[in-house]
């Protein structure tokens, strides 16, 4: 039943991250950069306190209370996701929002959940799995496999991206934010920097330790704190703000679209609304991950089964959306055996999980 819980909690975390950006197209009249900063306030300035204040007593003591070293690596990672986020807004506008997250959440899942299971095999940490349990265990070569069959799916899904260019390049279909070449290096290092934020929620693991050790002694019986994470994404998330705002008001500066904000021939009022549901959307990801990792434990397979769910997701929309639309029967045929392949995965690493 936990590990039930946990799948349902990291798929609800998915559908938010694999849906956030839907609100950013109704957005009308504003720059890219204009809208995404507006989203990324909520997104990692202002819910994170909320979801903390209202799940942790005295989170702010317990962040206060951090030793420094732990706060600069456990922002430095979000210094890192965020250029790696940030990368993620333009892979979506050049790829489409199917493409653009298969690649870019496919490679961070890689990353993402085997380089910290790589690192507790040389710094041993309770309650941590390493690569050695993954290898060893029938549990642990599950998780690998579903792992191997995600990467896989991440295959199929980009070569779906190759033969969609060529199809709407030969049917004059073209899209003009469609770019295939600037896209896919944009999602490369989206991909890689992306998975920073797993590394960010280990090196600060120590808060979410605190948090649960309190909760734990007040709730005895009650199992693991369902919202330890919260305090730590807190910290991640200044480091993802401080990129993205540096870069957006360049790019408001360089553009000169500053006049976005108050500019009264758009809708202002509707796009500051959507771009703030899009941010919140785009935070509860999280506030689910740290459920579903409450359950089923940090490691390769939490990391896997959320940004397997994202690509679901983002790609189910895709279909929904119509970003497919003009091109032939073989690549949509290649982009849902992706889907499926990807759900395969998913279901290979829970039953992992079961084993364990």
């Amino acid at each position: 039943m936990t590990a039930i819980l946990g799948i349902i909690f990291h798929f609800l975390g998915g559908f938010a991250s694999g849906s956030f950006y839907i609100p950013y197209k109704k957005v009308k009249g504003w720059a890219w950069e204009s809208y995404w900063i507006v989203g990324g306030l909520c997104s990692w300035l202002i819910v994170p306190p909320l979801a903390a204040y209202l799940t942790i007593p005295n989170f702010w003591g317990i962040i206060s209370g951090e030793a420094g070293n732990t706060l600069f690596w456990t922002y430095l990672m979000g210094l890192l996701w965020g250029i790696g986020g940030l990368t993620y807004g333009l892979g979506v506008r050049y790829l489409g929002v199917s493409l653009g997250s298969s690649i870019i959440l496919g490679l961070c899942s890689v990353f993402g959940s085997i380089i910290p299971s790589i690192y507790y095999d040389f710094v041993p940490t309770a309650g941590k799995d390493t690569i050695t349990d993954l290898i060893t265990t029938n549990w642990g070569q599950m998780v690998l496999l579903g792992l191997f069959v995600c990467v896989v799916g991440i295959v199929i899904c980009g070569k779906a991206g190759g033969m969609k260019d060529k199809d709407l390049v030969g049917a004059n279909k073209s899209d003009d934010e469609f770019q295939i070449t600037k896209g896919l290096i944009v999602a490369v290092i989206s991909g890689v920097l992306s998975a920073c934020f797993s590394f960010g929620i280990e090196a600060g693991s120590s808060m979410s330790n605190v948090a649960n050790e309190i909760w734990v002694a007040q709730n005895p019986n009650q199992g693991e704190f369902l919202y330890r994470n919260n305090v730590v994404y807190i910290v991640i998330l200044w480091g993802g703000l401080t990129t993205n705002f540096i870069w957006c008001m360049y790019l408001n500066f360089s553009n000169k679209t500053f006049g976005d904000y108050s500019n009264s021939k758009t809708p202002l009022l509707k796009n500051y609304i959507f771009s703030a549901i899009a941010g919140t959307t785009w935070f509860l990801q999280f506030f689910f991950y740290g459920m579903g990792e409450s359950k089923l434990g940090n490691g390769p397979s939490s990391w896997i089964l959320h940004m397997a769910f994202i690509i679901l997701v983002a790609n189910s929309w895709g279909l929904v959306l119509k970003e497919w639309k003009g091109v032939s029967k073989k690549t949509l045929t290649t982009i849902i055996a992706g889907i499926l392949t990807i759900v395969l995965s998913v279901l290979i690493v829970g039953y992992g999980n079961s084993l364990k």
